[in-house]
This record gives C-alpha cells, sequence and structure tokens, in this order.
C-alpha cells in the first residue's frame, strides 16, 4: 500500500511584520493527484537512537504514528492475509488534517533588563494587531492558540486573541525561546554556554513531539491551531521532519 509524505510545508506571509509559516500535516494515505509513489526504505531518525538515514531518504514513521508501526504484525492471521492487514490499517490512519500556523512573535524592547521587561514596542503591536486581522480574514475555524509563556509571546497572543474571539488560549514553557542545537556554521554575535544547547534542546524537542503530528485517527474534522512563539523555536520545528530526508527549508523573518 502507497503512503503520502505527511508533511507539506508552504511559506504564508502575513501583514504586519510578525512571521508566520503554514505547516500541514497531511493525512496518511490521502491520495495525491495523479497518485502516490511507494516510498523509500527509511532508518530510524538520529534522535531515536539509530543512524542518521542518508540524503534523500524519508522517513514516513516521523512521528512515531505511520499506521504500519502500530500494528502487531506477528499476530497477524496466516487465513485472513491482506485483507487483515487492511482493516487494521486503515483502524489507524489519519482521517483529518491538521493546519499549523507557526508565527513569530512581534518586535519587542531588547534592552530590558529582566524577560517580564521585554515588551512589544508600538510597532510591535501595530504587527500583532495586522496579523490578528489577516487570520480573521481567512475565515477558518481556529481550534485554539498555543504560546510560549514569555512576556513577547503573551503579548502577541493577546492582541492576535482579540480578533479570533472564542478561540482558547493555552499558554506552555516548551515553546520558549532558547539554544536547541548549535548554529553551523558558527555565529560570532550569539554563543551559548554548552549547557544551555543540551537543556534547551531536549525542551524544545519535547515540544515538537507533543504539538508537532499527524492528526489522531480518531480526529473526524481537519483542525486550525495557531502556534505563537520564537524564531529559533520555529527553525527547529520546521526543520525537525526534514532533517532525514536531505530537504532545506529557508525562513525569511
Amino acid at each position: 500500500m502507497a503512503f503520502r509524505q505527511v508533511l507539506q510545508l508552504a511559506a504564508c506571509g502575513l501583514a504586519g511584520g510578525s512571521a508566520a509559516v503554514l505547516f500541514s500535516a497531511v493525512a496518511v494515505g490521502k491520495p495525491r493527484a495523479g497518485g502516490d509513489a511507494e516510498p523509500r526504505a527509511a532508518e530510524p531518525p538520529a534522535w531515536a537512537g539509530g543512524a542518521r538515514p542518508g540524503p534523500g531518504v524519508w522517513d514516513p514513521n516521523w512521528d512515531r504514528r505511520e499506521p504500519l508501526s502500530m500494528i502487531n504484525l506477528r499476530k497477524r492471521n496466516v487465513e485472513s492475509g491482506e485483507e487483515e492487514l487492511a482493516s487494521r490499517l486503515d483502524h489507524y490512519k489519519a482521517k483529518a488534517t491538521r493546519h499549523i500556523f507557526l508565527i513569530r512573535h512581534s518586535q519587542y524592547h531588547v534592552d530590558g533588563s529582566l524577560e517580564k521587561d521585554r515588551t512589544l514596542t508600538p510597532l510591535g503591536r501595530e504587527q500583532a494587531e495586522l496579523t490578528g486581522l489577516r487570520l480573521a480574514s481567512l475565515g477558518l475555524k481556529f481550534n485554539r492558540i498555543v504560546h510560549s509563556s514569555m512576556t513577547r509571546a503573551v503579548e502577541t497572543t493577546d492582541i492576535i486573541g482579540r480578533h479570533l474571539p472564542g478561540v482558547c488560549k493555552v499558554s506552555t514553557d516548551l515553546l520558549r525561546e532558547g539554544a536547541p542545537i548549535e548554529p553551523d556554521p558558527p555565529v560570532s554575535h550569539w554563543k551559548p554556554e554548552a549547557v544551555q544547547y543540551y537543556e534547551d534542546g531536549a525542551r524544545i524537542e519535547a515540544a515538537f513531539r507533543n504539538y508537532i503530528h499527524r492528526a489522531d485517527a480518531k480526529q473526524e474534522e481537519d483542525s486550525y491551531e495557531i502556534f505563537i512563539c520564537h524564531a529559533n523555536v520555529i527553525r527547529y520545528i520546521v526543520y525537525s521532519p526534514v532533517r532525514s530526508c536531505g530537504q532545506a527549508v529557508a525562513l525569511v523573518f
């Protein structure tokens, strides 16, 4: 049975200056126009403890929710064969699509001595207003807004949320800004201590695993979720699913 790649990435420019990326985790098995190509064999991703797949190799089980991986083939009924396997696969297949909007917080005062003092600038507030208006104009039924607990992300969320009444907001420390991985090549203006990569990397990886995955098989309708966080977090989230298939994603903030 052929499966399509799970992710579609599309840059989505919103008015106002806040950076946004539309990140759609597409239902596995949903037919693509012209038919599907058979997937290439893939090794486990590096963070799962196996060898890193070579360039151009997509890992269909990147979120550990690929239907075939959730079936115990040892219990397969030899007599019913392929029919039983197809039925069990269908039980685990995603039937809906999660549409995830990744939005960087607006411009803020970088000279604040404490994190709580790094509030949005007047321009940043205007950026958030325009972003909220743009999101509202899309006419989508947003399910929730998940945002970083840092001040600049909270303020951006509050302003955007005014244009999306009734959409619940969820704050999380997992999406706070940090240093998930050492830059390669190195940059001269930003050199965190090694321990920061160790701590932040684990936290932001946890955010990725918790929030970025294909729709649950029980989800019947497509969902639309907004994530308001930070540049490094968004870079990490967008790059994580494609790092094993040799693809490059360019973001402009």
